[in-house]
């Protein structure tokens, strides 16, 4: 089974990125969320692919907004998060909860429930393809706010993609980057990898080109709310003895 193909797209809403997934073997192609029916119908024509899913990460507006459109027009199968909440998804018809699995053009997709930034977030996770979803879940050098959770909550959360391969490329929803890097620096000032990755970042917002996806193993060596048990980060925060999940809790504080 060959890799699948990944379109990439922005749209306009709050540094948005839209996700196609299309398998050229089966002919199934996917979308991860919906915030903009008539952005991802337009990526769609322009890649000349039918729409069959839609996979959704977590309910909040700039995610869902346009679900229900982009599925009556492409009669296409909706996968959500198996929470219901104060404000449950409309149109699902497959939910999913941490662990489960499902194939989507002969590959396993994996669920990880990722709570913290809402308490619906899940993760589509391929193993064969070394490639995850991640939503709000986790950015380039940052993390997603706790707006219904907890820092603890987002922590556990981020632990589940740090044991993932370092291989693994991530996908995100918003491009945070230049600003995510600029809270980094404050606090992790020694890091080598850091400061050459914001050059890089630099250069590529400069030529209006993505920074995502990237590579979990990059974030494992530059993005301060993975790094946690870092000797430098401690030392910089005055916490070194202190358990991970308050070091964490105390750079999401300071993130604001």
């Amino acid at each position: 089974m060959s890799a699948l193909e990944i379109h990439q797209f922005p749209f306009v809403w709050d540094d948005n990125y839209g996700v196609l997934i299309h398998s050229a073997e089966t002919g199934e192609t996917t979308c991860i969320d919906c915030g903009d029916a008539k952005a991802y119908q337009q990526a769609l024509d322009d890649k000349g692919w039918n729409l069959t899913h839609i996979f959704i990460t977590h309910h909040h507006a700039d995610h869902t907004t346009g679900v229900l459109e982009l599925k009556e027009k492409n009669n296409a199968t909706v996968i959500g998060p198996d929470y219901l909440g104060a404000n449950p998804i409309k149109g699902i018809d497959q939910r999913m909860k941490d662990g489960d699995t499902f194939q989507f053009a002969g590959k396993e997709i994996q669920v990880i429930y990722t709570p913290g930034h809402t308490m619906d977030l899940i993760c589509y996770y391929i193993p064969e393809d070394a490639v995850i979803f991640v939503g709000d879940t986790l950015f380039a050098m940052g993390c997603g706010k706790h707006f219904e959770g907890t820092p603890q909550m987002i922590w556990e959360s981020l632990k589940k993609i740090h044991a993932l391969p370092p291989e693994t490329l991530i996908y995100c929803s918003h491009e945070y980057t230049q600003e995510n890097a600029e809270f980094a620096i404050q606090i992790d000032p020694n890091n080598e990898a850091l400061k050459a990755r914001m050059v890089e970042i630099d250069q590529k917002r400069s030529a209006d080109l993505p920074t995502v996806p990237f590579t979990l193993a990059t974030e494992l060596a530059t993005n301060p709310f993975l790094r946690a048990n870092d000797s430098g980060i401690r030392q910089q925060l005055g916490m070194e003895d202190a358990p991970e999940v308050d070091v964490f809790t105390e750079i999401r504080i300071k993130r604001g």
